[in-house]
C-alpha cells in the first residue's frame, strides 16, 4: 500500500499507524532518500534500495518522490492512500511539526536535524514550508489526475481529506 500527499500531511505517522495495523512492514522514503548531511541519494542508487525494499509482500510505504521513482512504487502496490487535507491545514500541521522537530532538536534519518533555515521561505528548496506551499496544488493535480488514469485501473485509490475519512480508513483496516 502507498501512502502519498504533500509534504506536512502526515503520511509517515498514518502509514506507521497503518502498517501497525496490517502488522506488515512500514518503509518510509525520506529515511531512503536522505543520507547524512540531507544528502539526497542519487536516483539509481535509491531506485535500487527502494526497489528491494518492495520485494516484500505486503507494506506500507509513504512518501512520493515520483521525479525519482517514476511509478515503481504504484507498480508493486495495490492501494493507494492519497492523504489532502485542506491547504492551510497542511500549512498549519507543518510549521507546528517543523517548530518541534528544530526547537526540539529532533534527530531525523540518518542523524540529520532541521534547523532555523526550514523557515526561509525565500530559500527555496531548503523550506520544507516552501516546497509544501509550492508542491500543493501540483499534487493535488497529479493524484486526481492518476485517479482518473486508465493505466492505473488496477490501483483501489482513497483520497482521506478529513481526520474523520482517515480515523474511519484506519478502523476498517484494523
Amino acid at each position: 500500500m502507498s501512502v502519498v500527499g504533500t509534504s506536512g500531511v502526515g503520511k509517515s505517522t498514518f502509514a506507521r499507524a497503518l502498517a501497525e495495523r496490517l502488522d506488515v512492514p512500514h518503509i518510509e522514503l525520506d529515511e531512503l532518500h536522505w543520507g547524512p548531511d540531507w544528502t539526497a541519494a542519487p536516483a539509481p542508487e535509491f531506485r535500487a534500495v527502494v526497489r528491494a525494499r518492495l520485494d516484500g509482500p505486503e507494506w506500507v510505504i509513504d512518501g512520493n518522490y515520483q521525479s525519482k521513482l517514476g511509478r515503481m512504487v504504484w507498480e508493486h502496490a495495490d492501494t493507494v492512500v492519497w492523504l489532502d487535507p485542506p491547504r492551510w491545514l497542511t500549512m498549519w500541521r507543518l510549521t507546528r511539526r517543523t517548530a518541534g522537530r528544530v526547537f526540539g532538536r529532533q534527530t531525523l534519518w540518518n542523524g540529520n536535524r532541521e534547523s532555523l533555515a526550514v523557515f526561509k521561505i525565500w530559500k527555496g528548496e531548503e523550506s520544507v514550508l516552501w516546497w509544501s506551499w509550492v508542491t500543493f496544488a501540483r499534487n493535488r493535480e497529479r493524484y486526481l489526475s492518476a485517479m482518473s488514469d486508465p493505466a492505473l485501473d488496477g490501483l483501489a485509490f482513497h483520497r482521506l481529506r478529513t481526520r474523520r475519512d482517515v480515523g474511519a480508513f484506519l478502523k476498517q483496516a484494523g
